[in-house]
């Protein structure tokens, strides 16, 4: 007859093996309790990324890893400006850490591996145009080509309290120029997002450049 703690050890693994990554709240609403993954730990069976997310030791590590250990820090945040232009490919630019928005109550984590940079978004801003994304198994909230684009010039400033953390405006330029090279995103949707956003102004002639020889 199994022990229980080997039955545990057992569902614990198939749920990893599942989700890739998981919370230990997530485990426990399996019927996991915390000292068969304390036990398993020790036994070198699952892998703790930070606190209370599990790993198992062999399981594929993708490109886009860190994006997926931040949605399971953060559910209610969405992955937003230089880390969405760089999993949509659309920048040479690697990300030092995950740049997440958040809305205007949420709580942001004191402390986080990976390295995250928090922005705060209206609701209405941080419903609109998100996709989401597999990785690693876990499901994870991006924002689309045309959506990070228009996000960005919003961001683009370097002075004032809201732009603290500004990309800059190189970035935006790069990231509207390879949107519309890639046709990942048309130029009526950038527009549409804009408009919304109240930044159409600032990037109609920019637009208007680029699309100019169609």
């Amino acid at each position: 007859m199994a022990k229980p703690s080997s039955t545990q050890q057992d569902r614990a693994t198939e749920f990893l093996k599942e989700r890739g990554i998981a919370r230990l709240s997530e485990l426990a609403t399996a019927g996991v309790t915390a000292a068969t993954i304390a036990r398993m730990k020790q036994k070198g069976l699952v892998v703790q990324l930070g606190r209370g997310l599990y790993q198992l030791p062999d399981a594929p590590i993708d490109t886009h890893h860190s994006l997926a250990e931040a949605a399971k820090r953060v559910p209610k945040g969405v992955v937003a400006l230089t880390s969405a232009l760089a999993f949509h490919d659309l920048t040479d630019t690697i990300p030092s850490m995950v740049w997440l928005a958040i809305g205007p109550k949420d709580r942001q984590p004191l402390s986080t591996n990976p390295p995250m940079q928090f922005v705060r978004f209206s609701p209405e801003r941080l419903q609109e145009g998100v996709e989401t994304h597999t990785i690693e198994g876990c499901p994870v909230k991006i924002f689309s080509p045309a959506k990070t684009v228009v996000d960005l010039f919003r961001y683009r400033r370097s002075a004032g309290t809201r732009y603290r953390h500004s990309t800059g405006l190189n970035l935006a330029l790069e990231g509207l120029r390879e949107a519309l090279r890639t046709r990942k995103a048309k130029p009526s949707e950038i527009a549409d997002f804009a408009r919304k956003a109240g930044v159409w102004k600032a990037m109609q002639p920019y637009m208007e450049a680029m699309t100019a020889n169609g």
